[in-house]
């Protein structure tokens, strides 16, 4: 399935868009993490759960059950929330 990449993760891909396949979005980030090693660890934290400035859309609806199941024609993309100041 095709995966949107926030602009702060390009520096992993190369790419705003990739293909990865997964169940469940825990499976798709492991997919992408072996195609893009170091990436599921800025999207998920070490207890499993999602960085509070990382956000899920699944076919244009933000998501936060990372077991959502997926099916390959689903849309997903990534939000990555910036701030400063």
């Amino acid at each position: 399935m095709k995966v949107l990449i926030p602009t702060p993760l390009l520096s992993y891909t190369n790419a705003r868009e990739v293909e990865a396949s997964g169940a469940t979005l825990m499976e798709l980030l492991a997919d992408l993490d072996r195609q893009y090693p170091g990436l599921r660890f800025r999207v998920i934290d070490e207890q499993d759960k999602l960085r509070p400035h990382m956000r899920f859309f699944v076919n244009n609806e933000q998501v936060f059950d990372t077991t959502l199941a997926l099916r390959p024609t689903d849309s997903v993309i990534l939000v990555q929330a910036l701030s400063g100041g």
